[in-house]
């Protein structure tokens, strides 16, 4: 392969953007600031405080007795670890967008086989549609991996739903990927079988990129130790085993993030899970509203996300420049809708530490500019 320079140097010069992203999103200058403090060893006792801190509060914040790991990683590394971990032969994924799409491509990577049950885009999953699924086939599955909140249309998946009738399927395990909404949209881990769920601590954590969060339920910590082989690095028997020797990770973690965490966690402590859930609740129920009123949806009614909203482009404004033209004259930044979506629908995250006020301001912003 023949190595092409492409260097663009980064400098010191540039403009500060509100971001309105699917993720990352605005992180607090108190979070920022943590990230600061002088440097100390991976193995000292401090690191022992920090890291069974940011676990523990974790596991509280998200109400759940489930184990919960925390990793210097993308939360794309949970997509191989429970997988490796949790499956044998066979999963079941229902495909509804980018990401549910790339986590059954994933499994077929690491040498899965994928069975898909297949929506267009914009349409949420169906429950008796995995029943089915599971009913009809004679070799069983392993796992069923499953997106919550599929970011490139921003449709929120049932998958409380589909967790509880998962509970008649024993040898069947629940994997669910909810990098973008956790810690926005409020889901009882514990009463829905579900035996692994993550996120990343970009989105609606509001936390730097950079560290992984994954809970593991006893049945998947015990299906682990059966398998002749699983992950190393996001391994649950290495990850939970090791703090529960050491109250440590088993590898060098990106140490400034995790001060990071600390202090945002204790935050999200402070604002509670459910009144959280409100705040993001509320912000998604105002740009639905102002969605129908100058445009269109794009997700399925019934199914939005609560943490970033899919508008639909039934005016035909031209998505790329009226992004270009807010990022430069108000300092904001939105998405544009994902892959062969870019002009079709555009994107608003409306997660973390924004607020309806916040948000108004961007859709103002779109009026604005797009002479609404």
């Amino acid at each position: 392969m023949v190595h092409v320079p492409k260097k663009s140097e980064y400098t010191d010069d540039y403009t500060n953007k509100t971001l309105y992203l699917p993720g990352p999103t605005e992180v607090r200058e108190e979070v920022t600031e943590a990230m600061a403090q002088p440097m100390f060893g991976h193995r000292m006792d401090r690191m022992t405080d920090l890291y069974t801190t940011i676990v523990e509060d974790t596991k509280e914040f998200l109400d759940t007795e489930q184990e919960v790991i925390i990793l210097t990683a993308s939360g794309t590394e949970f997509w191989e670890a429970t997988t490796l971990n949790l499956v044998d032969e066979r999963m079941l994924v229902p495909t509804s967008g980018a990401f549910s799409e790339r986590q059954a491509n994933v499994a077929e990577r690491l040498g899965k086989t994928v069975d898909r049950v297949e929506y267009e885009w914009g349409r949420a999953v169906r429950p008796d549609d995995i029943r089915a699924a599971l009913e009809s086939s004679d070799e069983g599955y392993d796992a069923v991996g499953m997106v919550m909140n599929e970011t490139s249309t921003g449709v929120r998946n049932p998958v409380e739903a589909v967790g509880d009738l998962l509970g008649e399927y024993p040898d069947t395990y629940f994997i669910v990927d909810a990098i973008s909404c956790l810690g926005g949209d409020y889901i009882d881990i514990d009463a829905h079988n579900v035996d692994a769920i993550f996120t990343s601590t970009q989105k609606a954590f509001a936390m730097p990129p950079g560290l992984a969060v994954c809970t593991v339920s006893d049945a998947a910590y015990e299906r682990e130790l059966e398998k002749e082989s699983a992950s190393w690095y996001g391994g649950f028997q290495r990850c939970l085993d090791y703090y529960d020797r050491k109250g440590q990770t088993h590898s060098t973690p990106a140490i400034p993030l995790m001060l990071a965490y600390r202090v945002q966690m204790k935050h999200m402590l402070a604002e509670g899970h459910q009144q959280r859930d409100r705040r993001h609740r509320e912000m998604a129920e105002y740009t639905r509203e102002w969605a129908r009123e100058q445009f269109g949806l794009f997700p399925e009614a019934g199914y939005e996300s609560q943490s970033v909203t899919c508008v639909e482009n039934t005016r035909g404004i031209d998505v790329a420049e009226t992004i270009e033209t807010i990022s430069a004259e108000y300092d904001m930044v939105f998405s544009s809708g994902y892959g062969s979506l870019s002009e079709e629908s555009f994107r608003i995250g409306h997660m973390g530490e924004h607020t309806v006020d916040s948000v108004r301001a961007l859709t103002d912003a779109i009026e604005d500019v797009a002479g609404l």
